[in-house]
């Protein structure tokens, strides 16, 4: 069965009420019998719950606080990846799961209670590994509340009024730390019931160990980097976990990731040594390929019955049909986390001579011809090629004297765009793709002044950073397809990229614990094989193996892969990075006069400033909640 393309033709508990108490029965159309009586009626029950897993994939908008909705304002433009026309700057989700979190609960904890009274109709086989996909989505459910609200309430009965009373429903929040062992010992449970081999899209024991794994990490930096808490009338803490217990989960983060050492392995399949193009294309496959050596779970599309709008929205301009493009446009700090082009001491791109003219290069692509194969994998850059055809992304013609050299456009910091600044004389811009300036070059050929994708001085669906994002893009799919509920391509859950970065980072963390020199040099060899096959320059040393180049290389690996964002709000280091931030941009130019190229790094040109509140490290728990379950909301809300 492929769950996400299951279709549903039995009305689960649509509707439920908002608070724990969760008084509804999940079955209020069909019977346990219908349900419980067969393999296709136990499937159907799979499916409803799997469609319910919170993952944070191409339909999360945390702008809106919503699974399964169209991701117009997806999770890189808020975490600092990218930017994008809609976001004015720093905000926290809005996240609406508390109540939809208990109603999967609900579900999960009522298969649990009422499949062994049908044992009699099924394999013990087939039993085992739907009890192990249960506890493995109840520890996904459990995973996604904490790591957004702290301690909440433990539910792992099923509630039911009027036979309870009201107030023996009112379940108290319990402390964050009582969540996270709920969370270990569910996917203990599960990995000890599933099997190793699942139907794609559906759990294995090797899920329930990536889960630990990254749950464990999240809790091991809550203790050891959380500053916040909160402590309820009977002593119990429901926000943060004592930092004597950080080296614990640490290790149990650890353990878990090498439980899948052996069974998978980094995709491979296109790569070759000493051969860039060959490790970009295999880095680009992976994302396409289901049946990947790198993939435990993923989540499946399938056009008509079940789609997203990732292509549409973020495609460049020049390919726009569909009404929306370049929702997704990379930082120029994004840019930098990656080696191969010229940077100076503090890792920002260098685009001027000694002298402080702006170096000129032959052709567009050149700047970052020796970039990293994994950069132009994850982004695509100004000329890049994609479905095809170069991707036109400048700001405009420079057509001013470069003899002596081009000096910069305006002075370094400076925020206004070029067409308020005495550069204006000297460019010619475009407004918009629709309105673009055509102009005549000094050898008599013509040039948009901008490009096809811009960036163009007003346009709402071109790039604004220069960039555009390429991992997840389907570069087969014909251009007049892609349009909003259109794309299918499989969301990857997990992949062994993640768990390796899981142990390495778990095992420095334990290095420097004082377990042993061991951790550290696991934690080496597991960042020397993602760069390997990320086509990076590899470490050389151990010993200058830092948290930060553990954290780094995680950040480019996974980029837009809505990671980074949870990765810095466990560091706690997001409201550091935002902290009246303004992202920059990479624009290039073409010098008319000299037939070349240059590019100008600067501030976003619509002056966007981005300040993390610290509060939004633990999220507000919903209104409704607080006044119907007395419960206590989080600190500053």
């Amino acid at each position: 069965m492929k769950i996400t393309k299951y279709v549903l033709c039995l009305a689960l508990a649509c509707s439920m009420p908002a608070c724990v108490e969760l008084d509804v029965p999940p079955l209020n159309v069909v019977q346990n019998d219908d349900i419980f009586s067969s393999v296709n009626g136990i499937n159907s029950y799979l499916a409803r719950v799997y469609s319910g897993m919170p993952m944070e994939d191409f339909r999360y908008s945390p702008e809106r606080g919503l699974f399964n909705f169209w991701a117009l304002t997806p999770m890189c433009v808020v975490d600092g990846e990218a930017i994008n026309r809609d976001q004015g700057g720093a905000q926290s989700e809005n996240t609406k799961y508390w109540n939809d979190g208990y109603k999967s609960l609900r579900d999960i904890n009522y298969f649990l209670e009422t499949l062994p009274d049908y044992a009699s109709n099924f394999q013990e086989a087939d039993m085992q590994t739907w009890r192990g996909e249960m506890y493995f989505n109840r520890a996904f459910v459990y995973f996604a509340l904490v790591k957004r609200y702290g301690g909440v309430p433990i539910v792992n009965e099923v509630l039911n009024y009027p036979e309870q009373s009201i107030e023996e429903l009112m379940t108290p929040r319990a402390s964050e730390e009582a969540v996270w062992e709920q969370i270990k010992a569910d996917c203990d449970e599960a990995y000890n019931l599933l099997p190793e081999t699942n139907d794609l899209g559906r759990a294995t024991k090797y899920a329930a160990a990536a889960l630990k794994s990254r749950a464990m990490l999240y809790a091991g930096s809550i203790a050891k980097y959380n500053q916040i808490t909160l402590t309820d009338d009977n002593g119990n803490r429901l926000c943060g976990i004592p930092a004597d217990k950080a080296t614990g989960y640490f290790q149990e983060a650890y353990d878990a990731a090498k439980l899948l050492e052996g069974h998978f392995s980094l995709y491979m399949d296109d790569w070759k040594a000493d051969d860039k193009e060959a490790q970009y294309q295999n880095f680009v496959n992976m994302f396409f390929n289901d049946n990947s050596s790198e993939n435990i779970l993923i989540r499946q599309y399938e056009y008509p019955n079940s789609v997203h709008g990732y292509d549409c929205y973020a495609i460049p301009r020049q390919f726009m049909v569909g009404g929306y493009s370049s929702y997704i446009c990379p930082t120029l700090e994004f840019v930098e986390m990656f080696e191969g082009f010229p940077k100076d001491e503090e890792g920002h791109i260098v685009t001027t001579d000694e002298s402080g003219h702006y170096v000129l290069y032959d052709n567009l692509t050149d700047l970052f011809a020796n970039a990293e194969p994994r950069l132009r994998a994850t982004v695509i850059l100004p000329g890049d090629e994609f479905k095809g055809e170069a991707v036109e992304m400048w700001r405009g013609i420079y057509t001013g004297s470069v003899d002596g050299g081009i000096s910069p456009l305006i002075p370094e910091g400076t925020l206004p765009k070029y067409e308020a600044t005495d550069a204006a004389s000297v460019l010619v811009t475009s407004q918009s793709a629709s309105n673009q300036t055509v102009y005549t070059l000094s050898n008599g050929q013509t040039m948009n002044a901008a490009g096809r994708s811009g960036r163009f001085q007003n346009d709402a669906a071109a790039t604004i950073s220069g960039f555009a994002v390429r991992k997840y893009l389907n570069p087969d799919m014909p251009a007049a397809e892609v349009v909003e509920n259109r794309s299918d391509q499989s969301w990857i859950e997990f992949r062994y990229g993640e768990i390796l970065l899981n142990r390495a980072e778990a095992a420095l963390e334990l290095a420097e614990a004082g377990k042993g020199a061991n951790y550290k040099e696991d934690a080496f060899n597991c960042i020397n094989d993602i760069r390997e096959r990320a086509g990076a320059t590899l470490l050389t040393n151990s010993a200058a193996l830092t948290m930060d180049t553990v954290r780094i290389e995680r950040r480019k690996e996974l980029g837009f892969e809505n990671k980074t964002w949870w990765d810095l709000k466990r560091w706690r280091i997001l409201d550091r990075e935002q902290n009246n931030t303004m992202y920059r941009v990479l624009n290039a130019f073409y010098a008319d006069q000299a037939g070349k190229w240059f590019f100008d790094a600067r501030f976003d040109e619509e002056n966007r400033r981005y300040t993390f509140d610290t509060r939004w490290y633990y999220v507000e728990i919903p209104t409704d909640v607080i006044n119907s379950d007395d419960l206590d909301q989080n600190p500053g809300y």
